[in-house]
This record gives structure tokens, sequence and C-alpha cells, in this order.
């Protein structure tokens, strides 16, 4: 029998040094051309983190998030920085002198470190000034065709500037959920987890099993390249997508084989 969704237990996740931007290719084919519904979604969920950090007391920002080896103050770090590596990122193709989102892992760990060990007054300036910041790029830059690409370190991964408002969107969405400071997966808007949940669905690289959404009115989404008897998982649009990310929704899923796939963690 399947269980209803609700909300998170505390589970542990653990961030790579790459997680903000690894892998996107084709998975945020709904971003093409700064899509206009995506750049919406964007807003609102800048928003809703910006109501949370606001009534976030300081005194509570050094407590742990779910992910690993990080603060609140660190997650929130890293989102500031990463609205700042993007607006670098879409400056660069404005002006015509393309620039890497990031020097190198390296130095972008160091700077979250950095930063998350200032004051929230200033982790909080830092990131309202980022997402103005970006907010303006991309509405600066526009529509951008297909193959323009930019570096997220110098000689690493390549990847498409019309995918930043997606990229960014996942970073605000997931991050603000990891903060463990009320806001959780079972809040995103439906067309987020949608998206966040097709897009791992075609990134995931292990057996292939299909996902069925128990809420009506959605298809069959495939995972990998399922073969003829691979599992499907069922359960709440959110909680799929969560988990599809590598997080625990609690008991709100169920396979048809003994236990649940292995997501890789995003």
């Amino acid at each position: 029998m399947l269980r209803r969704e609700g909300k998170p237990s505390r589970t542990v996740t653990t961030l790579s040094p790459t997680a903000d931007t690894a892998v996107v290719s084709a998975a945020w084919a709904g971003a093409r051309g700064h899509d206009g519904a995506v750049t919406s979604l964007l807003e609102t969920a800048t928003d809703r983190l910006a109501a949370t950090v606001a009534a976030l007391p300081d005194e509570q920002w050094d407590r742990p998030s779910l992910c690993e080896g990080w603060t609140r103050t660190h997650v929130l770090a890293h989102l500031a920085l990463n609205a700042e590596a993007l607006a670098g990122v879409l400056r660069g193709v404005e002006r015509g002198r393309p620039v890497t989102m990031y020097v190198s892992d390296e130095a972008r760990d160091a700077d979250i470190a950095d930063l998350a060990a200032r004051a929230p007054a200033e982790v909080r300036r830092r990131l309202a000034a980022a997402e103005s910041e970006l907010a303006a790029a991309i509405t600066a830059v526009g529509t951008v065709g297909h193959d323009l690409t930019f570096d997220r370190t110098p000689g690493g991964q390549v990847m498409p500037v019309h995918v930043v408002p997606g990229l960014r969107l996942r970073e605000v969405e997931i991050h603000h959920a990891d903060l463990d400071a009320g806001y959780t997966y079972a809040d995103w808007p439906a067309a987020t987890a949608l998206k966040f949940l097709r897009a791992d669905a075609r990134r995931h690289t292990g057996p292939g099993f299909r996902l069925r959404i128990e809420e009506p009115g959605y298809e069959e989404i495939e995972c990998g390249r399922p073969e003829p008897g691979a599992p499907t998982v069922t359960g709440p649009l959110r909680a799929l997508a969560w988990w599809a990310t590598g997080r625990d929704p609690g008991a709100v899923l169920s396979s048809t084989e003994p236990d649940l796939p292995t997501m890789e963690k995003r």
C-alpha cells in the first residue's frame, strides 16, 4: 500500500564539489532561450528563499543543514557565490568576452568557506545583491543561441548558456529545502518538481527503471534505459523529485522490488 506524502525526515546529503552544475546537457531543454516559464519559476523561488533568509535568526545560521559538513551559512554562502558566478558568465556573454563560472573547484570551495565564516548580515547582503545581479543579467542577455557555451572551470565541463535560468532554479529550490529551516521539497511547485524529476531521470546512469507518479494526469517516466521487467517506483511527484536528487523523502515511496534503486547524489 502506498503511503501518503508527509514532511521529510531529517537526512544528510553529501554535496559533491561539482553538484551545482553537473551534467546538464539536454536535461534542461525546458530552459532553452531563457524560457519565460523557467524564469518565472526562478523569480518566485528566489522570493521564497529571500523570505526564509530574512526570517532566519542569526543564532540559527550555524546549525547543520541537510548537506553533510555544511551549516546553513555554508548553503547560503554557496547560493550567493553561485548567483555571482552565473551572473558573471552572462555578463561575459553580453560583452562578447566569455568567462568561466569558477576559476577552479578549489577556489570555489575556498570562497564558500570564506564567506561562510562571515557574519549573517554580510551573507544576506551578498546573496541579495547577487540575486539582483543575476536577474538583471538574465534579462539583459535575453534569448541566446543553443550553440553558445561557457566553461564551468578553465578547460572543464562545457555547458550551454541557455540553461542558466534552469541551473539557478535547481540551486535555489533544492538548497532552500537543504536549509532545513521550514521550507521542504513538499513546498515545491508541481511544475518545478516535474522538471527536476525529468532532468534527473535523463541523467541517471545506473540500471534503468520506471517512475510512476501517483497523482492523476502524469505519464510514466523512464529513468535511464529500463529493460523489460525493470522495477517501477511509485510515489507523490514531489517526493519522487526529491529522492531523484539522491535525498531521502521518508517512507512515502514504494517499489515493485524490495529495495528502491540507488540514485546519484546531486
